[in-house]
């Protein structure tokens, strides 16, 4: 095609409805011109659909994923459920590649040639949507027009895609349309390719997802699964990171949340953990600002953070009543939600593993038809509802909804917190002694079991840095420094947390409840505060017995027992040693990490050498001082 913006929208105007290049052109914009006619000369649909984020557009996507099959409508009004295949169940590490010229490569990185990965997609998505609509979506990451925003185009012949992407984020058809020329976006395309019976994603041996840094561009070709398919969301991650590296800032993957202290003070923060490490769970005990990603800023020496995102892509699995009360009315009432791979009922309803009811006989889920007993192909029991089954639900829904989600100068973050799934090593709760100690020892040094997000074998002990490991795009040595640095800029730092929800005994159970991340919580808001003195330990300051024993009662109405204190907050000095050799050799044998990295690390293993000197390998609490 013609670089020439005349023959560009000439070209456009042959090819698209009128209505379709009406649209456009609203949005005075070269470069999106460009992008959508090179687009649509490369993927040949028959029709381009341009989603305007108006009411009757965000209709027309429901009604044509019900239309085409990509979703099923279930009885309670406004639910719908859709199917991923079998072998597209969660993210896809050995498909997914980030593309770097000349081949260069990347410490845990899965990187592919630049030239040779754009030849590669561009050969898959000749032709690929040829009989169908390719749908152009308009959105904001982060509040429109705030300092913190980020403009991006997502196209797709996926109508259950387009379904998530406008649940999820704000629409800014009409932010384009200000901005024009000085409109700066990523770009996502998108096609789940040929689909078979069940509207599936058929060619799974030719799924691919390349991010490319340079171009600010993510492909996706022949997969459905949210986490590989809906651009905005962890494959967005990939780029706002490079981004943030470059202007100063950090792109996490935290939840943002208020904890209510005392007098109704709320104090805001951010958490990161692994999937299936207590992170939407612990987001739900606040006032919801963000429950997966945030943008943090220094604004004038403190950190302020938006959520990039205006609704929850969440994982189902053991969402009951009980322990999850907020989340389960959301997903039981009235009101749009998507849920996939879950089991749809005869009755058209949905089952969920862990959900507190009945396991049905049978049923409809992403294997066809299901019943009670059945097996895959090497004779494991297929469960009625896959271990990383989701749902997609606005924010709007959660009456926890913290009143500045939508602030465009974001919160002031007085926390962040680290987690993850840790059977013999880390103490339930406990603050780095600075956000120096903070980073390298919690945050850079965060390890969690594998779960069933990702493909491969559950229980191992893998390295999850910040758990954005799977979603770095940038050299890890060099975004350790660029935290450093980030630290350094404030006058008013958060304070850092760890915490560790899977603490087991010997007989392999576990020592904390459910519930007690409640107690931990309001422990961390006080301490933000500097209303609670604290214990000393080699490895930061860990929650007094007495103050422990106050929260529960308040926050639980529940007795805390003195030995289970002793037993959780023990400091297990040969398996933090252990830890230390293992972050050591990994950090080793990447030549940028900073220097002053591996100091903390050594200051960190000196401290637990003597106490393991002194004490012994598992040390009670109390044998360390106090420190107010």
């Amino acid at each position: 095609m013609s670089e020439n913006i005349d023959d560009t929208q000439e070209w456009l105007r042959k090819i698209l409805s009128k209505t379709a290049y009406d649209r456009l052109m609203r949005i005075n914009n070269r470069e999106l011109h460009k992008f959508i006619a090179w687009a649509v000369d490369l993927c040949k649909p028959s029709s381009v659909f341009i989603n305007t984020g108006s009411e009757e557009d965000l209709d027309y996507i429901r009604r044509k994923a019900i239309e085409t099959g990509e979703e099923i409508p279930l009885r309670t009004p406004g639910h719908t459920v859709h199917f991923d295949s079998p072998f597209d169940q969660a993210r896809a590490r050995e498909d997914t590649a980030i593309l770097l010229p000349g081949g260069a490569k990347l410490p845990f990185i899965r990187t592919k040639d630049r030239d040779e990965g754009l030849r590669e997609m561009y050969k898959l998505l000749d032709g690929i949507m040829r009989g169908r609509e390719m749908l152009v979506g308009f959105y904001s990451l982060g509040p429109k027009g705030s300092p913190f925003s980020i403009l991006a185009v997502q196209i797709t012949d996926s109508y259950y895609v387009m379904h998530n992407e406008n649940i999820l984020y704000r629409p800014a058809y009409d932010e384009f349309v200000k901005q024009g020329e000085r409109a700066r976006f990523l770009k996502f395309i998108h096609s789940q390719g040929e689909l078979n019976e069940m509207k599936q994603s058929k060619n799974i041996k030719l799924r691919r997802i390349y991010i490319d840094l340079q171009g600010e561009t993510v492909y996706s070709v022949n997969t459905q699964y949210g986490g590989n398919s809906i651009g905005l969301k962890k494959l967005a991650l990939r780029l706002t990171i490079k981004r943030a590296m470059e202007e100063g800032w950090l792109s996490e993957h935290m939840f943002i949340i208020g904890v209510r202290g005392p007098g109704g003070r709320v104090t805001y923060f951010t958490g990161a953990y692994p999937s299936m490490s207590g992170k939407t769970s612990t987001a739900m005990l606040g006032s919801l600002i963000g429950d997966d990603l945030a943008f943090l800023r220094n604004v004038n020496g403190e950190v302020r953070a938006v959520n990039p995102e205006v609704g929850v892509f969440g994982i189902i699995e053991g969402i009951n009543p009980v322990d999850d009360p907020l989340i389960y009315e959301v997903l039981t009432k009235p009101g749009e939600v998507i849920f996939s791979n879950v089991l749809m009922t005869d009755d058209g309803d949905v089952y969920w593993n862990g959900m507190g009811k009945p396991e049905p006989d049978h049923g409809i889920n992403y294997t066809g038809k299901w019943w009670r007993g059945k097996t895959d192909e090497k004779g494991n029991p297929i469960p009625p509802s896959h271990p990383n089954a989701r749902f997609t639900v606005s924010l709007k829904a959660f009456r926890n909804l913290d009143p500045a989600y939508d602030d465009p100068n974001g919160v002031p973050i007085g926390g962040m917190i680290y987690g993850g799934r840790d059977p013999d090593t880390w103490v339930p709760v406990f603050e780095a002694f600075n956000w120096e100690h903070g980073v390298v020892t919690i945050a850079a040094s965060l390890e969690s079991e594998r779960t069933a997000a990702v493909i491969g074998k559950p229980g191992e002990r893998e390295f999850q840095p910040m758990a954005i490991i799977d979603f770095l795009s940038v050299d890890l040595g060099v975004y350790i420094s660029n935290y450093l640095k980030f630290g350094s800029g404030l006058s008013r730092p958060p304070k850092i947390f760890g915490v560790n929800y899977f603490l087991r005994d010997e007989q392999g159970r576990f020592l904390n409840s459910k519930e007690d991340k409640r107690v931990w919580l309001q422990w961390m808001e006080r301490r933000v505060h500097n209303e609670l003195p604290a214990i000393e330990t080699p490895i930061g300051y860990i929650p007094r017995y007495e103050d422990l024993r106050v929260l529960f009662r308040e926050v639980l109405n529940r007795d805390y027992a003195q030995e289970d204190y002793r037993r959780q907050f023990a400091i297990r000095t040969t398996k933090l040693l252990e830890k230390i050799d293992r972050i050591w050799k990994i950090y080793a044998e990447i030549p940028t990490t900073p220097r002053r990295f591996f100091e903390v690390l050594e200051e960190q293993r000196r401290r637990l050498l003597r106490a393991k000197d002194e004490y012994g390998d598992v040390i009670p609490p109390d044998k360390f001082s106090m420190k107010y």
